[in-house]
């Protein structure tokens, strides 16, 4: 039950002064004279004398409410002193009442009439009045308020005022909504004290509808934020078409976001909290009017537009509204989402993995979750390094994306300071010296093409038998893994992998090239040997390729972008294993965990031959935002000492699959094969093991390879559940 200590000053009358009696106390209290208009209120007086604001306070407000006005208007003029606050000028007190004069702001009342620009400014004010107000406490702040939308629940008892019972049944429907959806997370959404009545009525605006002066802290309480921005939307959809309802809010929740960015939780309550705004206007207002019906026109003033909102959005329903609102859309069924995906994407696509495909809606960690709620072990993915949304990684992105983000024409610090972190990472040895960025691994290894070709003089490649090196025209053909059946380049030679145990004779293979006039410009090598099947040569053997290499002519170039970061518990970069110095090193999807980007790096010397026919630019390459990712990638490797991990987390591994005996273990670090006898066995268990919690894939030229490169934060405790599962599985 509502009882009347908790609704306070609504049950209470409020005062009743005449223009008359108002002009005479003006002059007596504060020697202010000049025309006296009422400007309405609800539960207090408020008049325009002269130039200045009289409030007239409720006789049954508390005084440590007014002190908690007084106290924040103070504290917001010394946060933020910019922000057009109506500053109180001194106080009085008349028939029990306290009597405050605040100074007369410019400006005019707004509306439906604001400009979409005009929308975006006014809540981007509402968000600096918040930034302003976040820092203050006041003890009265936790006043029982029933506009606070956190006091929705308290409404269902008032709804009986409403008349009409398609409308209370409108009303029924939100509070249990509410109460449903709201109230559990309620204490979890950021909060502090709030305006709680930031509305077009409360807000003055000049001719271009920008923010002149904010009044009236009555309303002043603690609150949630998203509920606050709930009561500042409401009142700019007032008087809208509804066509135009939900296009207004969301560039009301982008002003709103320019300068506090609302989290998950806040979006997906917004819909519900805007309702709930409105259930508490007309619900407020038809217990109001059977009290005192005279002031009836004030109290029911936003009934109709408020009412027009509740029956749109109670037609469409409260969940479209939340979307529309920003809510995340709920998974689509599995079946139907494979039917939308094959109708709409290029055929040429390469094909889900698994044969019941995995429908993924959120990653943390080692760890995938399914539309399901189900947690599947990620053994697989080598892009998210550090682990799937790894929160150094994620806040680098967001940060520096609402920061700026442009391309490398402009002078930014992330593309230098991560330029020179890479360089400093090479090996002395290597003289790799300079860096050029790029958006993805395939385009990195186009570019090192491009400067092979310069620097040699030479058209011919040289790459494992099975490797992959990217999508590009020019590297698809350095790719053979992906190559069509009796598709072979004539300027590409293949080898042996090392430490496979057949001949590899790159010198060989060079002298082919030579012979079809194409020359030797590079040889390619993923030092991890992961499409090959993954392999761990003795260092000889990749140093002998190396060798061959330089005397065919050729550039080394160590392509990073599966074994890299790392990955093999030795070194960052798994060419350093081997004692090679490559002249160029590519980097790609590690690199970012995720976001876009990727790198070149080698002697400045390679860079300026290029520059001598022509000069490179990648619109987003290197662009700040991907720049922050990758820092933060590199940050959170050694902060986390996850070469260490790899190292140890790998070994532990390797000996548990040994321990299975189903095939030949191979690898270092987390990258590691287990060689099974055919590839319909290989296939069989990756499927299963899906079906089991745990993804893993298969690789090698007979696809008989189960492949397992987890995100390094892989864990001692995640060992025995991913080889539990192969072993029931195989």
């Amino acid at each position: 039950m509502v009882t009347a200590e908790s609704l306070n000053v609504l049950e209470t009358s409020p005062p009743r002064f005449s223009a008359e009696e108002v002009a005479a106390f003006a002059v007596d209290l504060f020697g202010l004279s000049g025309e006296v208009r009422d400007l309405g209120s609800e539960r207090d007086q408020t008049f325009l004398v002269g130039d200045g604001v009289l409030k007239i306070s409720n006789a049954g407000e508390d005084p440590a409410i007014l002190d908690l006005e007084a106290r924040a208007l103070k504290h917001i003029a010394r946060v933020d002193p910019e922000l057009p606050i109506a500053r109180q000028l001194g106080e009085g007190a008349r028939g029990g009442h306290l009597v405050r004069l605040f100074e007369r702001m410019p400006g005019k009342s707004g509306g439906p009439g604001l400009s979409d620009d005009a929308v975006r400014v006014f809540t981007g004010t509402h968000g600096r009045l918040n930034l302003a107000l976040r820092g203050f406490f006041h003890p009265a702040a936790g006043r029982d308020l029933l506009w606070n939308p956190g006091q929705a629940g308290r409404l269902r008892p008032l709804a009986a005022s409403i008349p009409d019972a398609s409308r209370r049944a409108i009303v029924e429907r939100v509070l249990d909504r509410y109460e449903e959806r709201v109230l559990p997370r309620w204490a979890f959404l950021p909060a502090h004290v709030v305006h709680c009545d930031f509305t077009t009525d409360n807000v003055l605006f000049d001719e271009r509808g920008r923010v002149t002066g904010i009044t009236d802290f009555g309303d002043i309480s603690f609150g949630a934020q998203a509920g606050d921005l709930a009561i500042d939307v409401v009142s700019l959809l007032r008087g809208r078409s509804a066509d135009d309802v939900f296009r207004i809010a969301r560039l009301a929740i982008d002003g709103y976001q320019s300068r506090i960015p609302l989290e998950y939780e806040e979006l997906d309550l917004l819909g519900d909290l805007v309702a709930a705004r409105l259930a508490a206007l007309v619900t407020i207002s038809a217990w109001r009017v059977e009290r005192y019906p005279e002031n009836a026109e004030y109290i029911q003033s936003w009934d109709v537009d408020s009412w027009a909102l509740l029956e749109q959005f109670d037609e469409i329903g409260f969940d479209a509204v939340a979307r529309e609102l920003g809510a995340p859309q709920a998974p689509l069924p599995t079946e139907e989402l494979v039917r939308r995906r094959s109708a709409v994407l290029g055929s040429a696509l390469t094909g889900l993995t698994y044969s019941n495909p995995l429908h993924v809606v959120r990653g943390e960690g080692v760890w995938l979750f399914d539309a399901d709620g189900r947690r599947y072990l990620d053994a697989y993915n080598n892009v998210p390094v550090v682990g799937h949304c790894h929160p150094r990684v994620t806040e680098a992105v967001v940060r520096q994306t609402r920061l700026l983000n442009t391309h490398s024409r402009y002078l930014y610090e992330p593309l230098v300071e991560l330029a020179e972190r890479l360089v400093a990472t090479m090996p002395p040895e290597t003289g790799l010296d300079a860096v050029m960025l790029v958006n993805s691994g395939s385009e990195a290894n186009d570019l090192a093409w491009r400067l092979g070709t310069t620097a040699t003089g030479h058209s011919g490649a040289i790459v494992t038998e099975f490797a992959y090196h990217g999508v590009t025209t020019a590297v698809a053909g350095f790719s053979p893994e992906e190559w069509p059946q009796d598709f072979r380049p004539k300027h590409v030679e293949t080898i042996a992998p090392p430490g496979s145990g057949r001949e590899v004779d790159t010198a060989g293979a060079a002298a082919r090239l030579d012979e079809r006039g194409f020359g030797l410009a590079a040889t390619y090598l993923d030092c991890g040997f992961t499409s090959d099947g993954i392999w761990t040569p003795p260092a000889d053997e990749v140093q002998a390729i190396a060798r061959a290499t330089r005397e065919g002519g050729g550039l080394v170039v160590a392509d990073e972008v599966q074994a890299g970061h790392g990955r093999t518990g030795t070194h960052l970069w798994s060419f350093a294993q081997y004692g090679i110095a490559p002249d160029v090193v590519t980097l790609g999807k590690p690199m970012g965990n995720g976001y876009p980007v990727a790198a070149v790096i080698a002697r400045q010397e390679l860079f300026d031959r290029l520059k001598e026919s022509t000069e490179v630019f990648s619109t987003f390459g290197g662009n700040p935002v991907a720049a922050r990712a990758a820092l933060a990638v590199l940050d959170a490797i050694d902060d986390e000492r996850l070469i260490e991990n790899a190292k140890e987390v790998g070994a532990e591994l390797m000996e548990a699959l040994r321990d299975l005996n189903i095939g030949e273990v191979r690898g270092r670090g987390l990258l590691v094969g287990v060689e099974l006898e055919g590839a319909d066995q290989a296939e069989d268990v990756v499927n299963r093991m899906r079906d089991a919690g745990a993804l893993i894939n298969r690789t090698g030229p007979d696809a008989n390879v189960l492949k397992i490169r987890p995100p390094l934060v892989f864990g001692t405790e995640h060992v025995g559940l991913l080889v539990k599962a192969i072993r029931l599985s195989a």
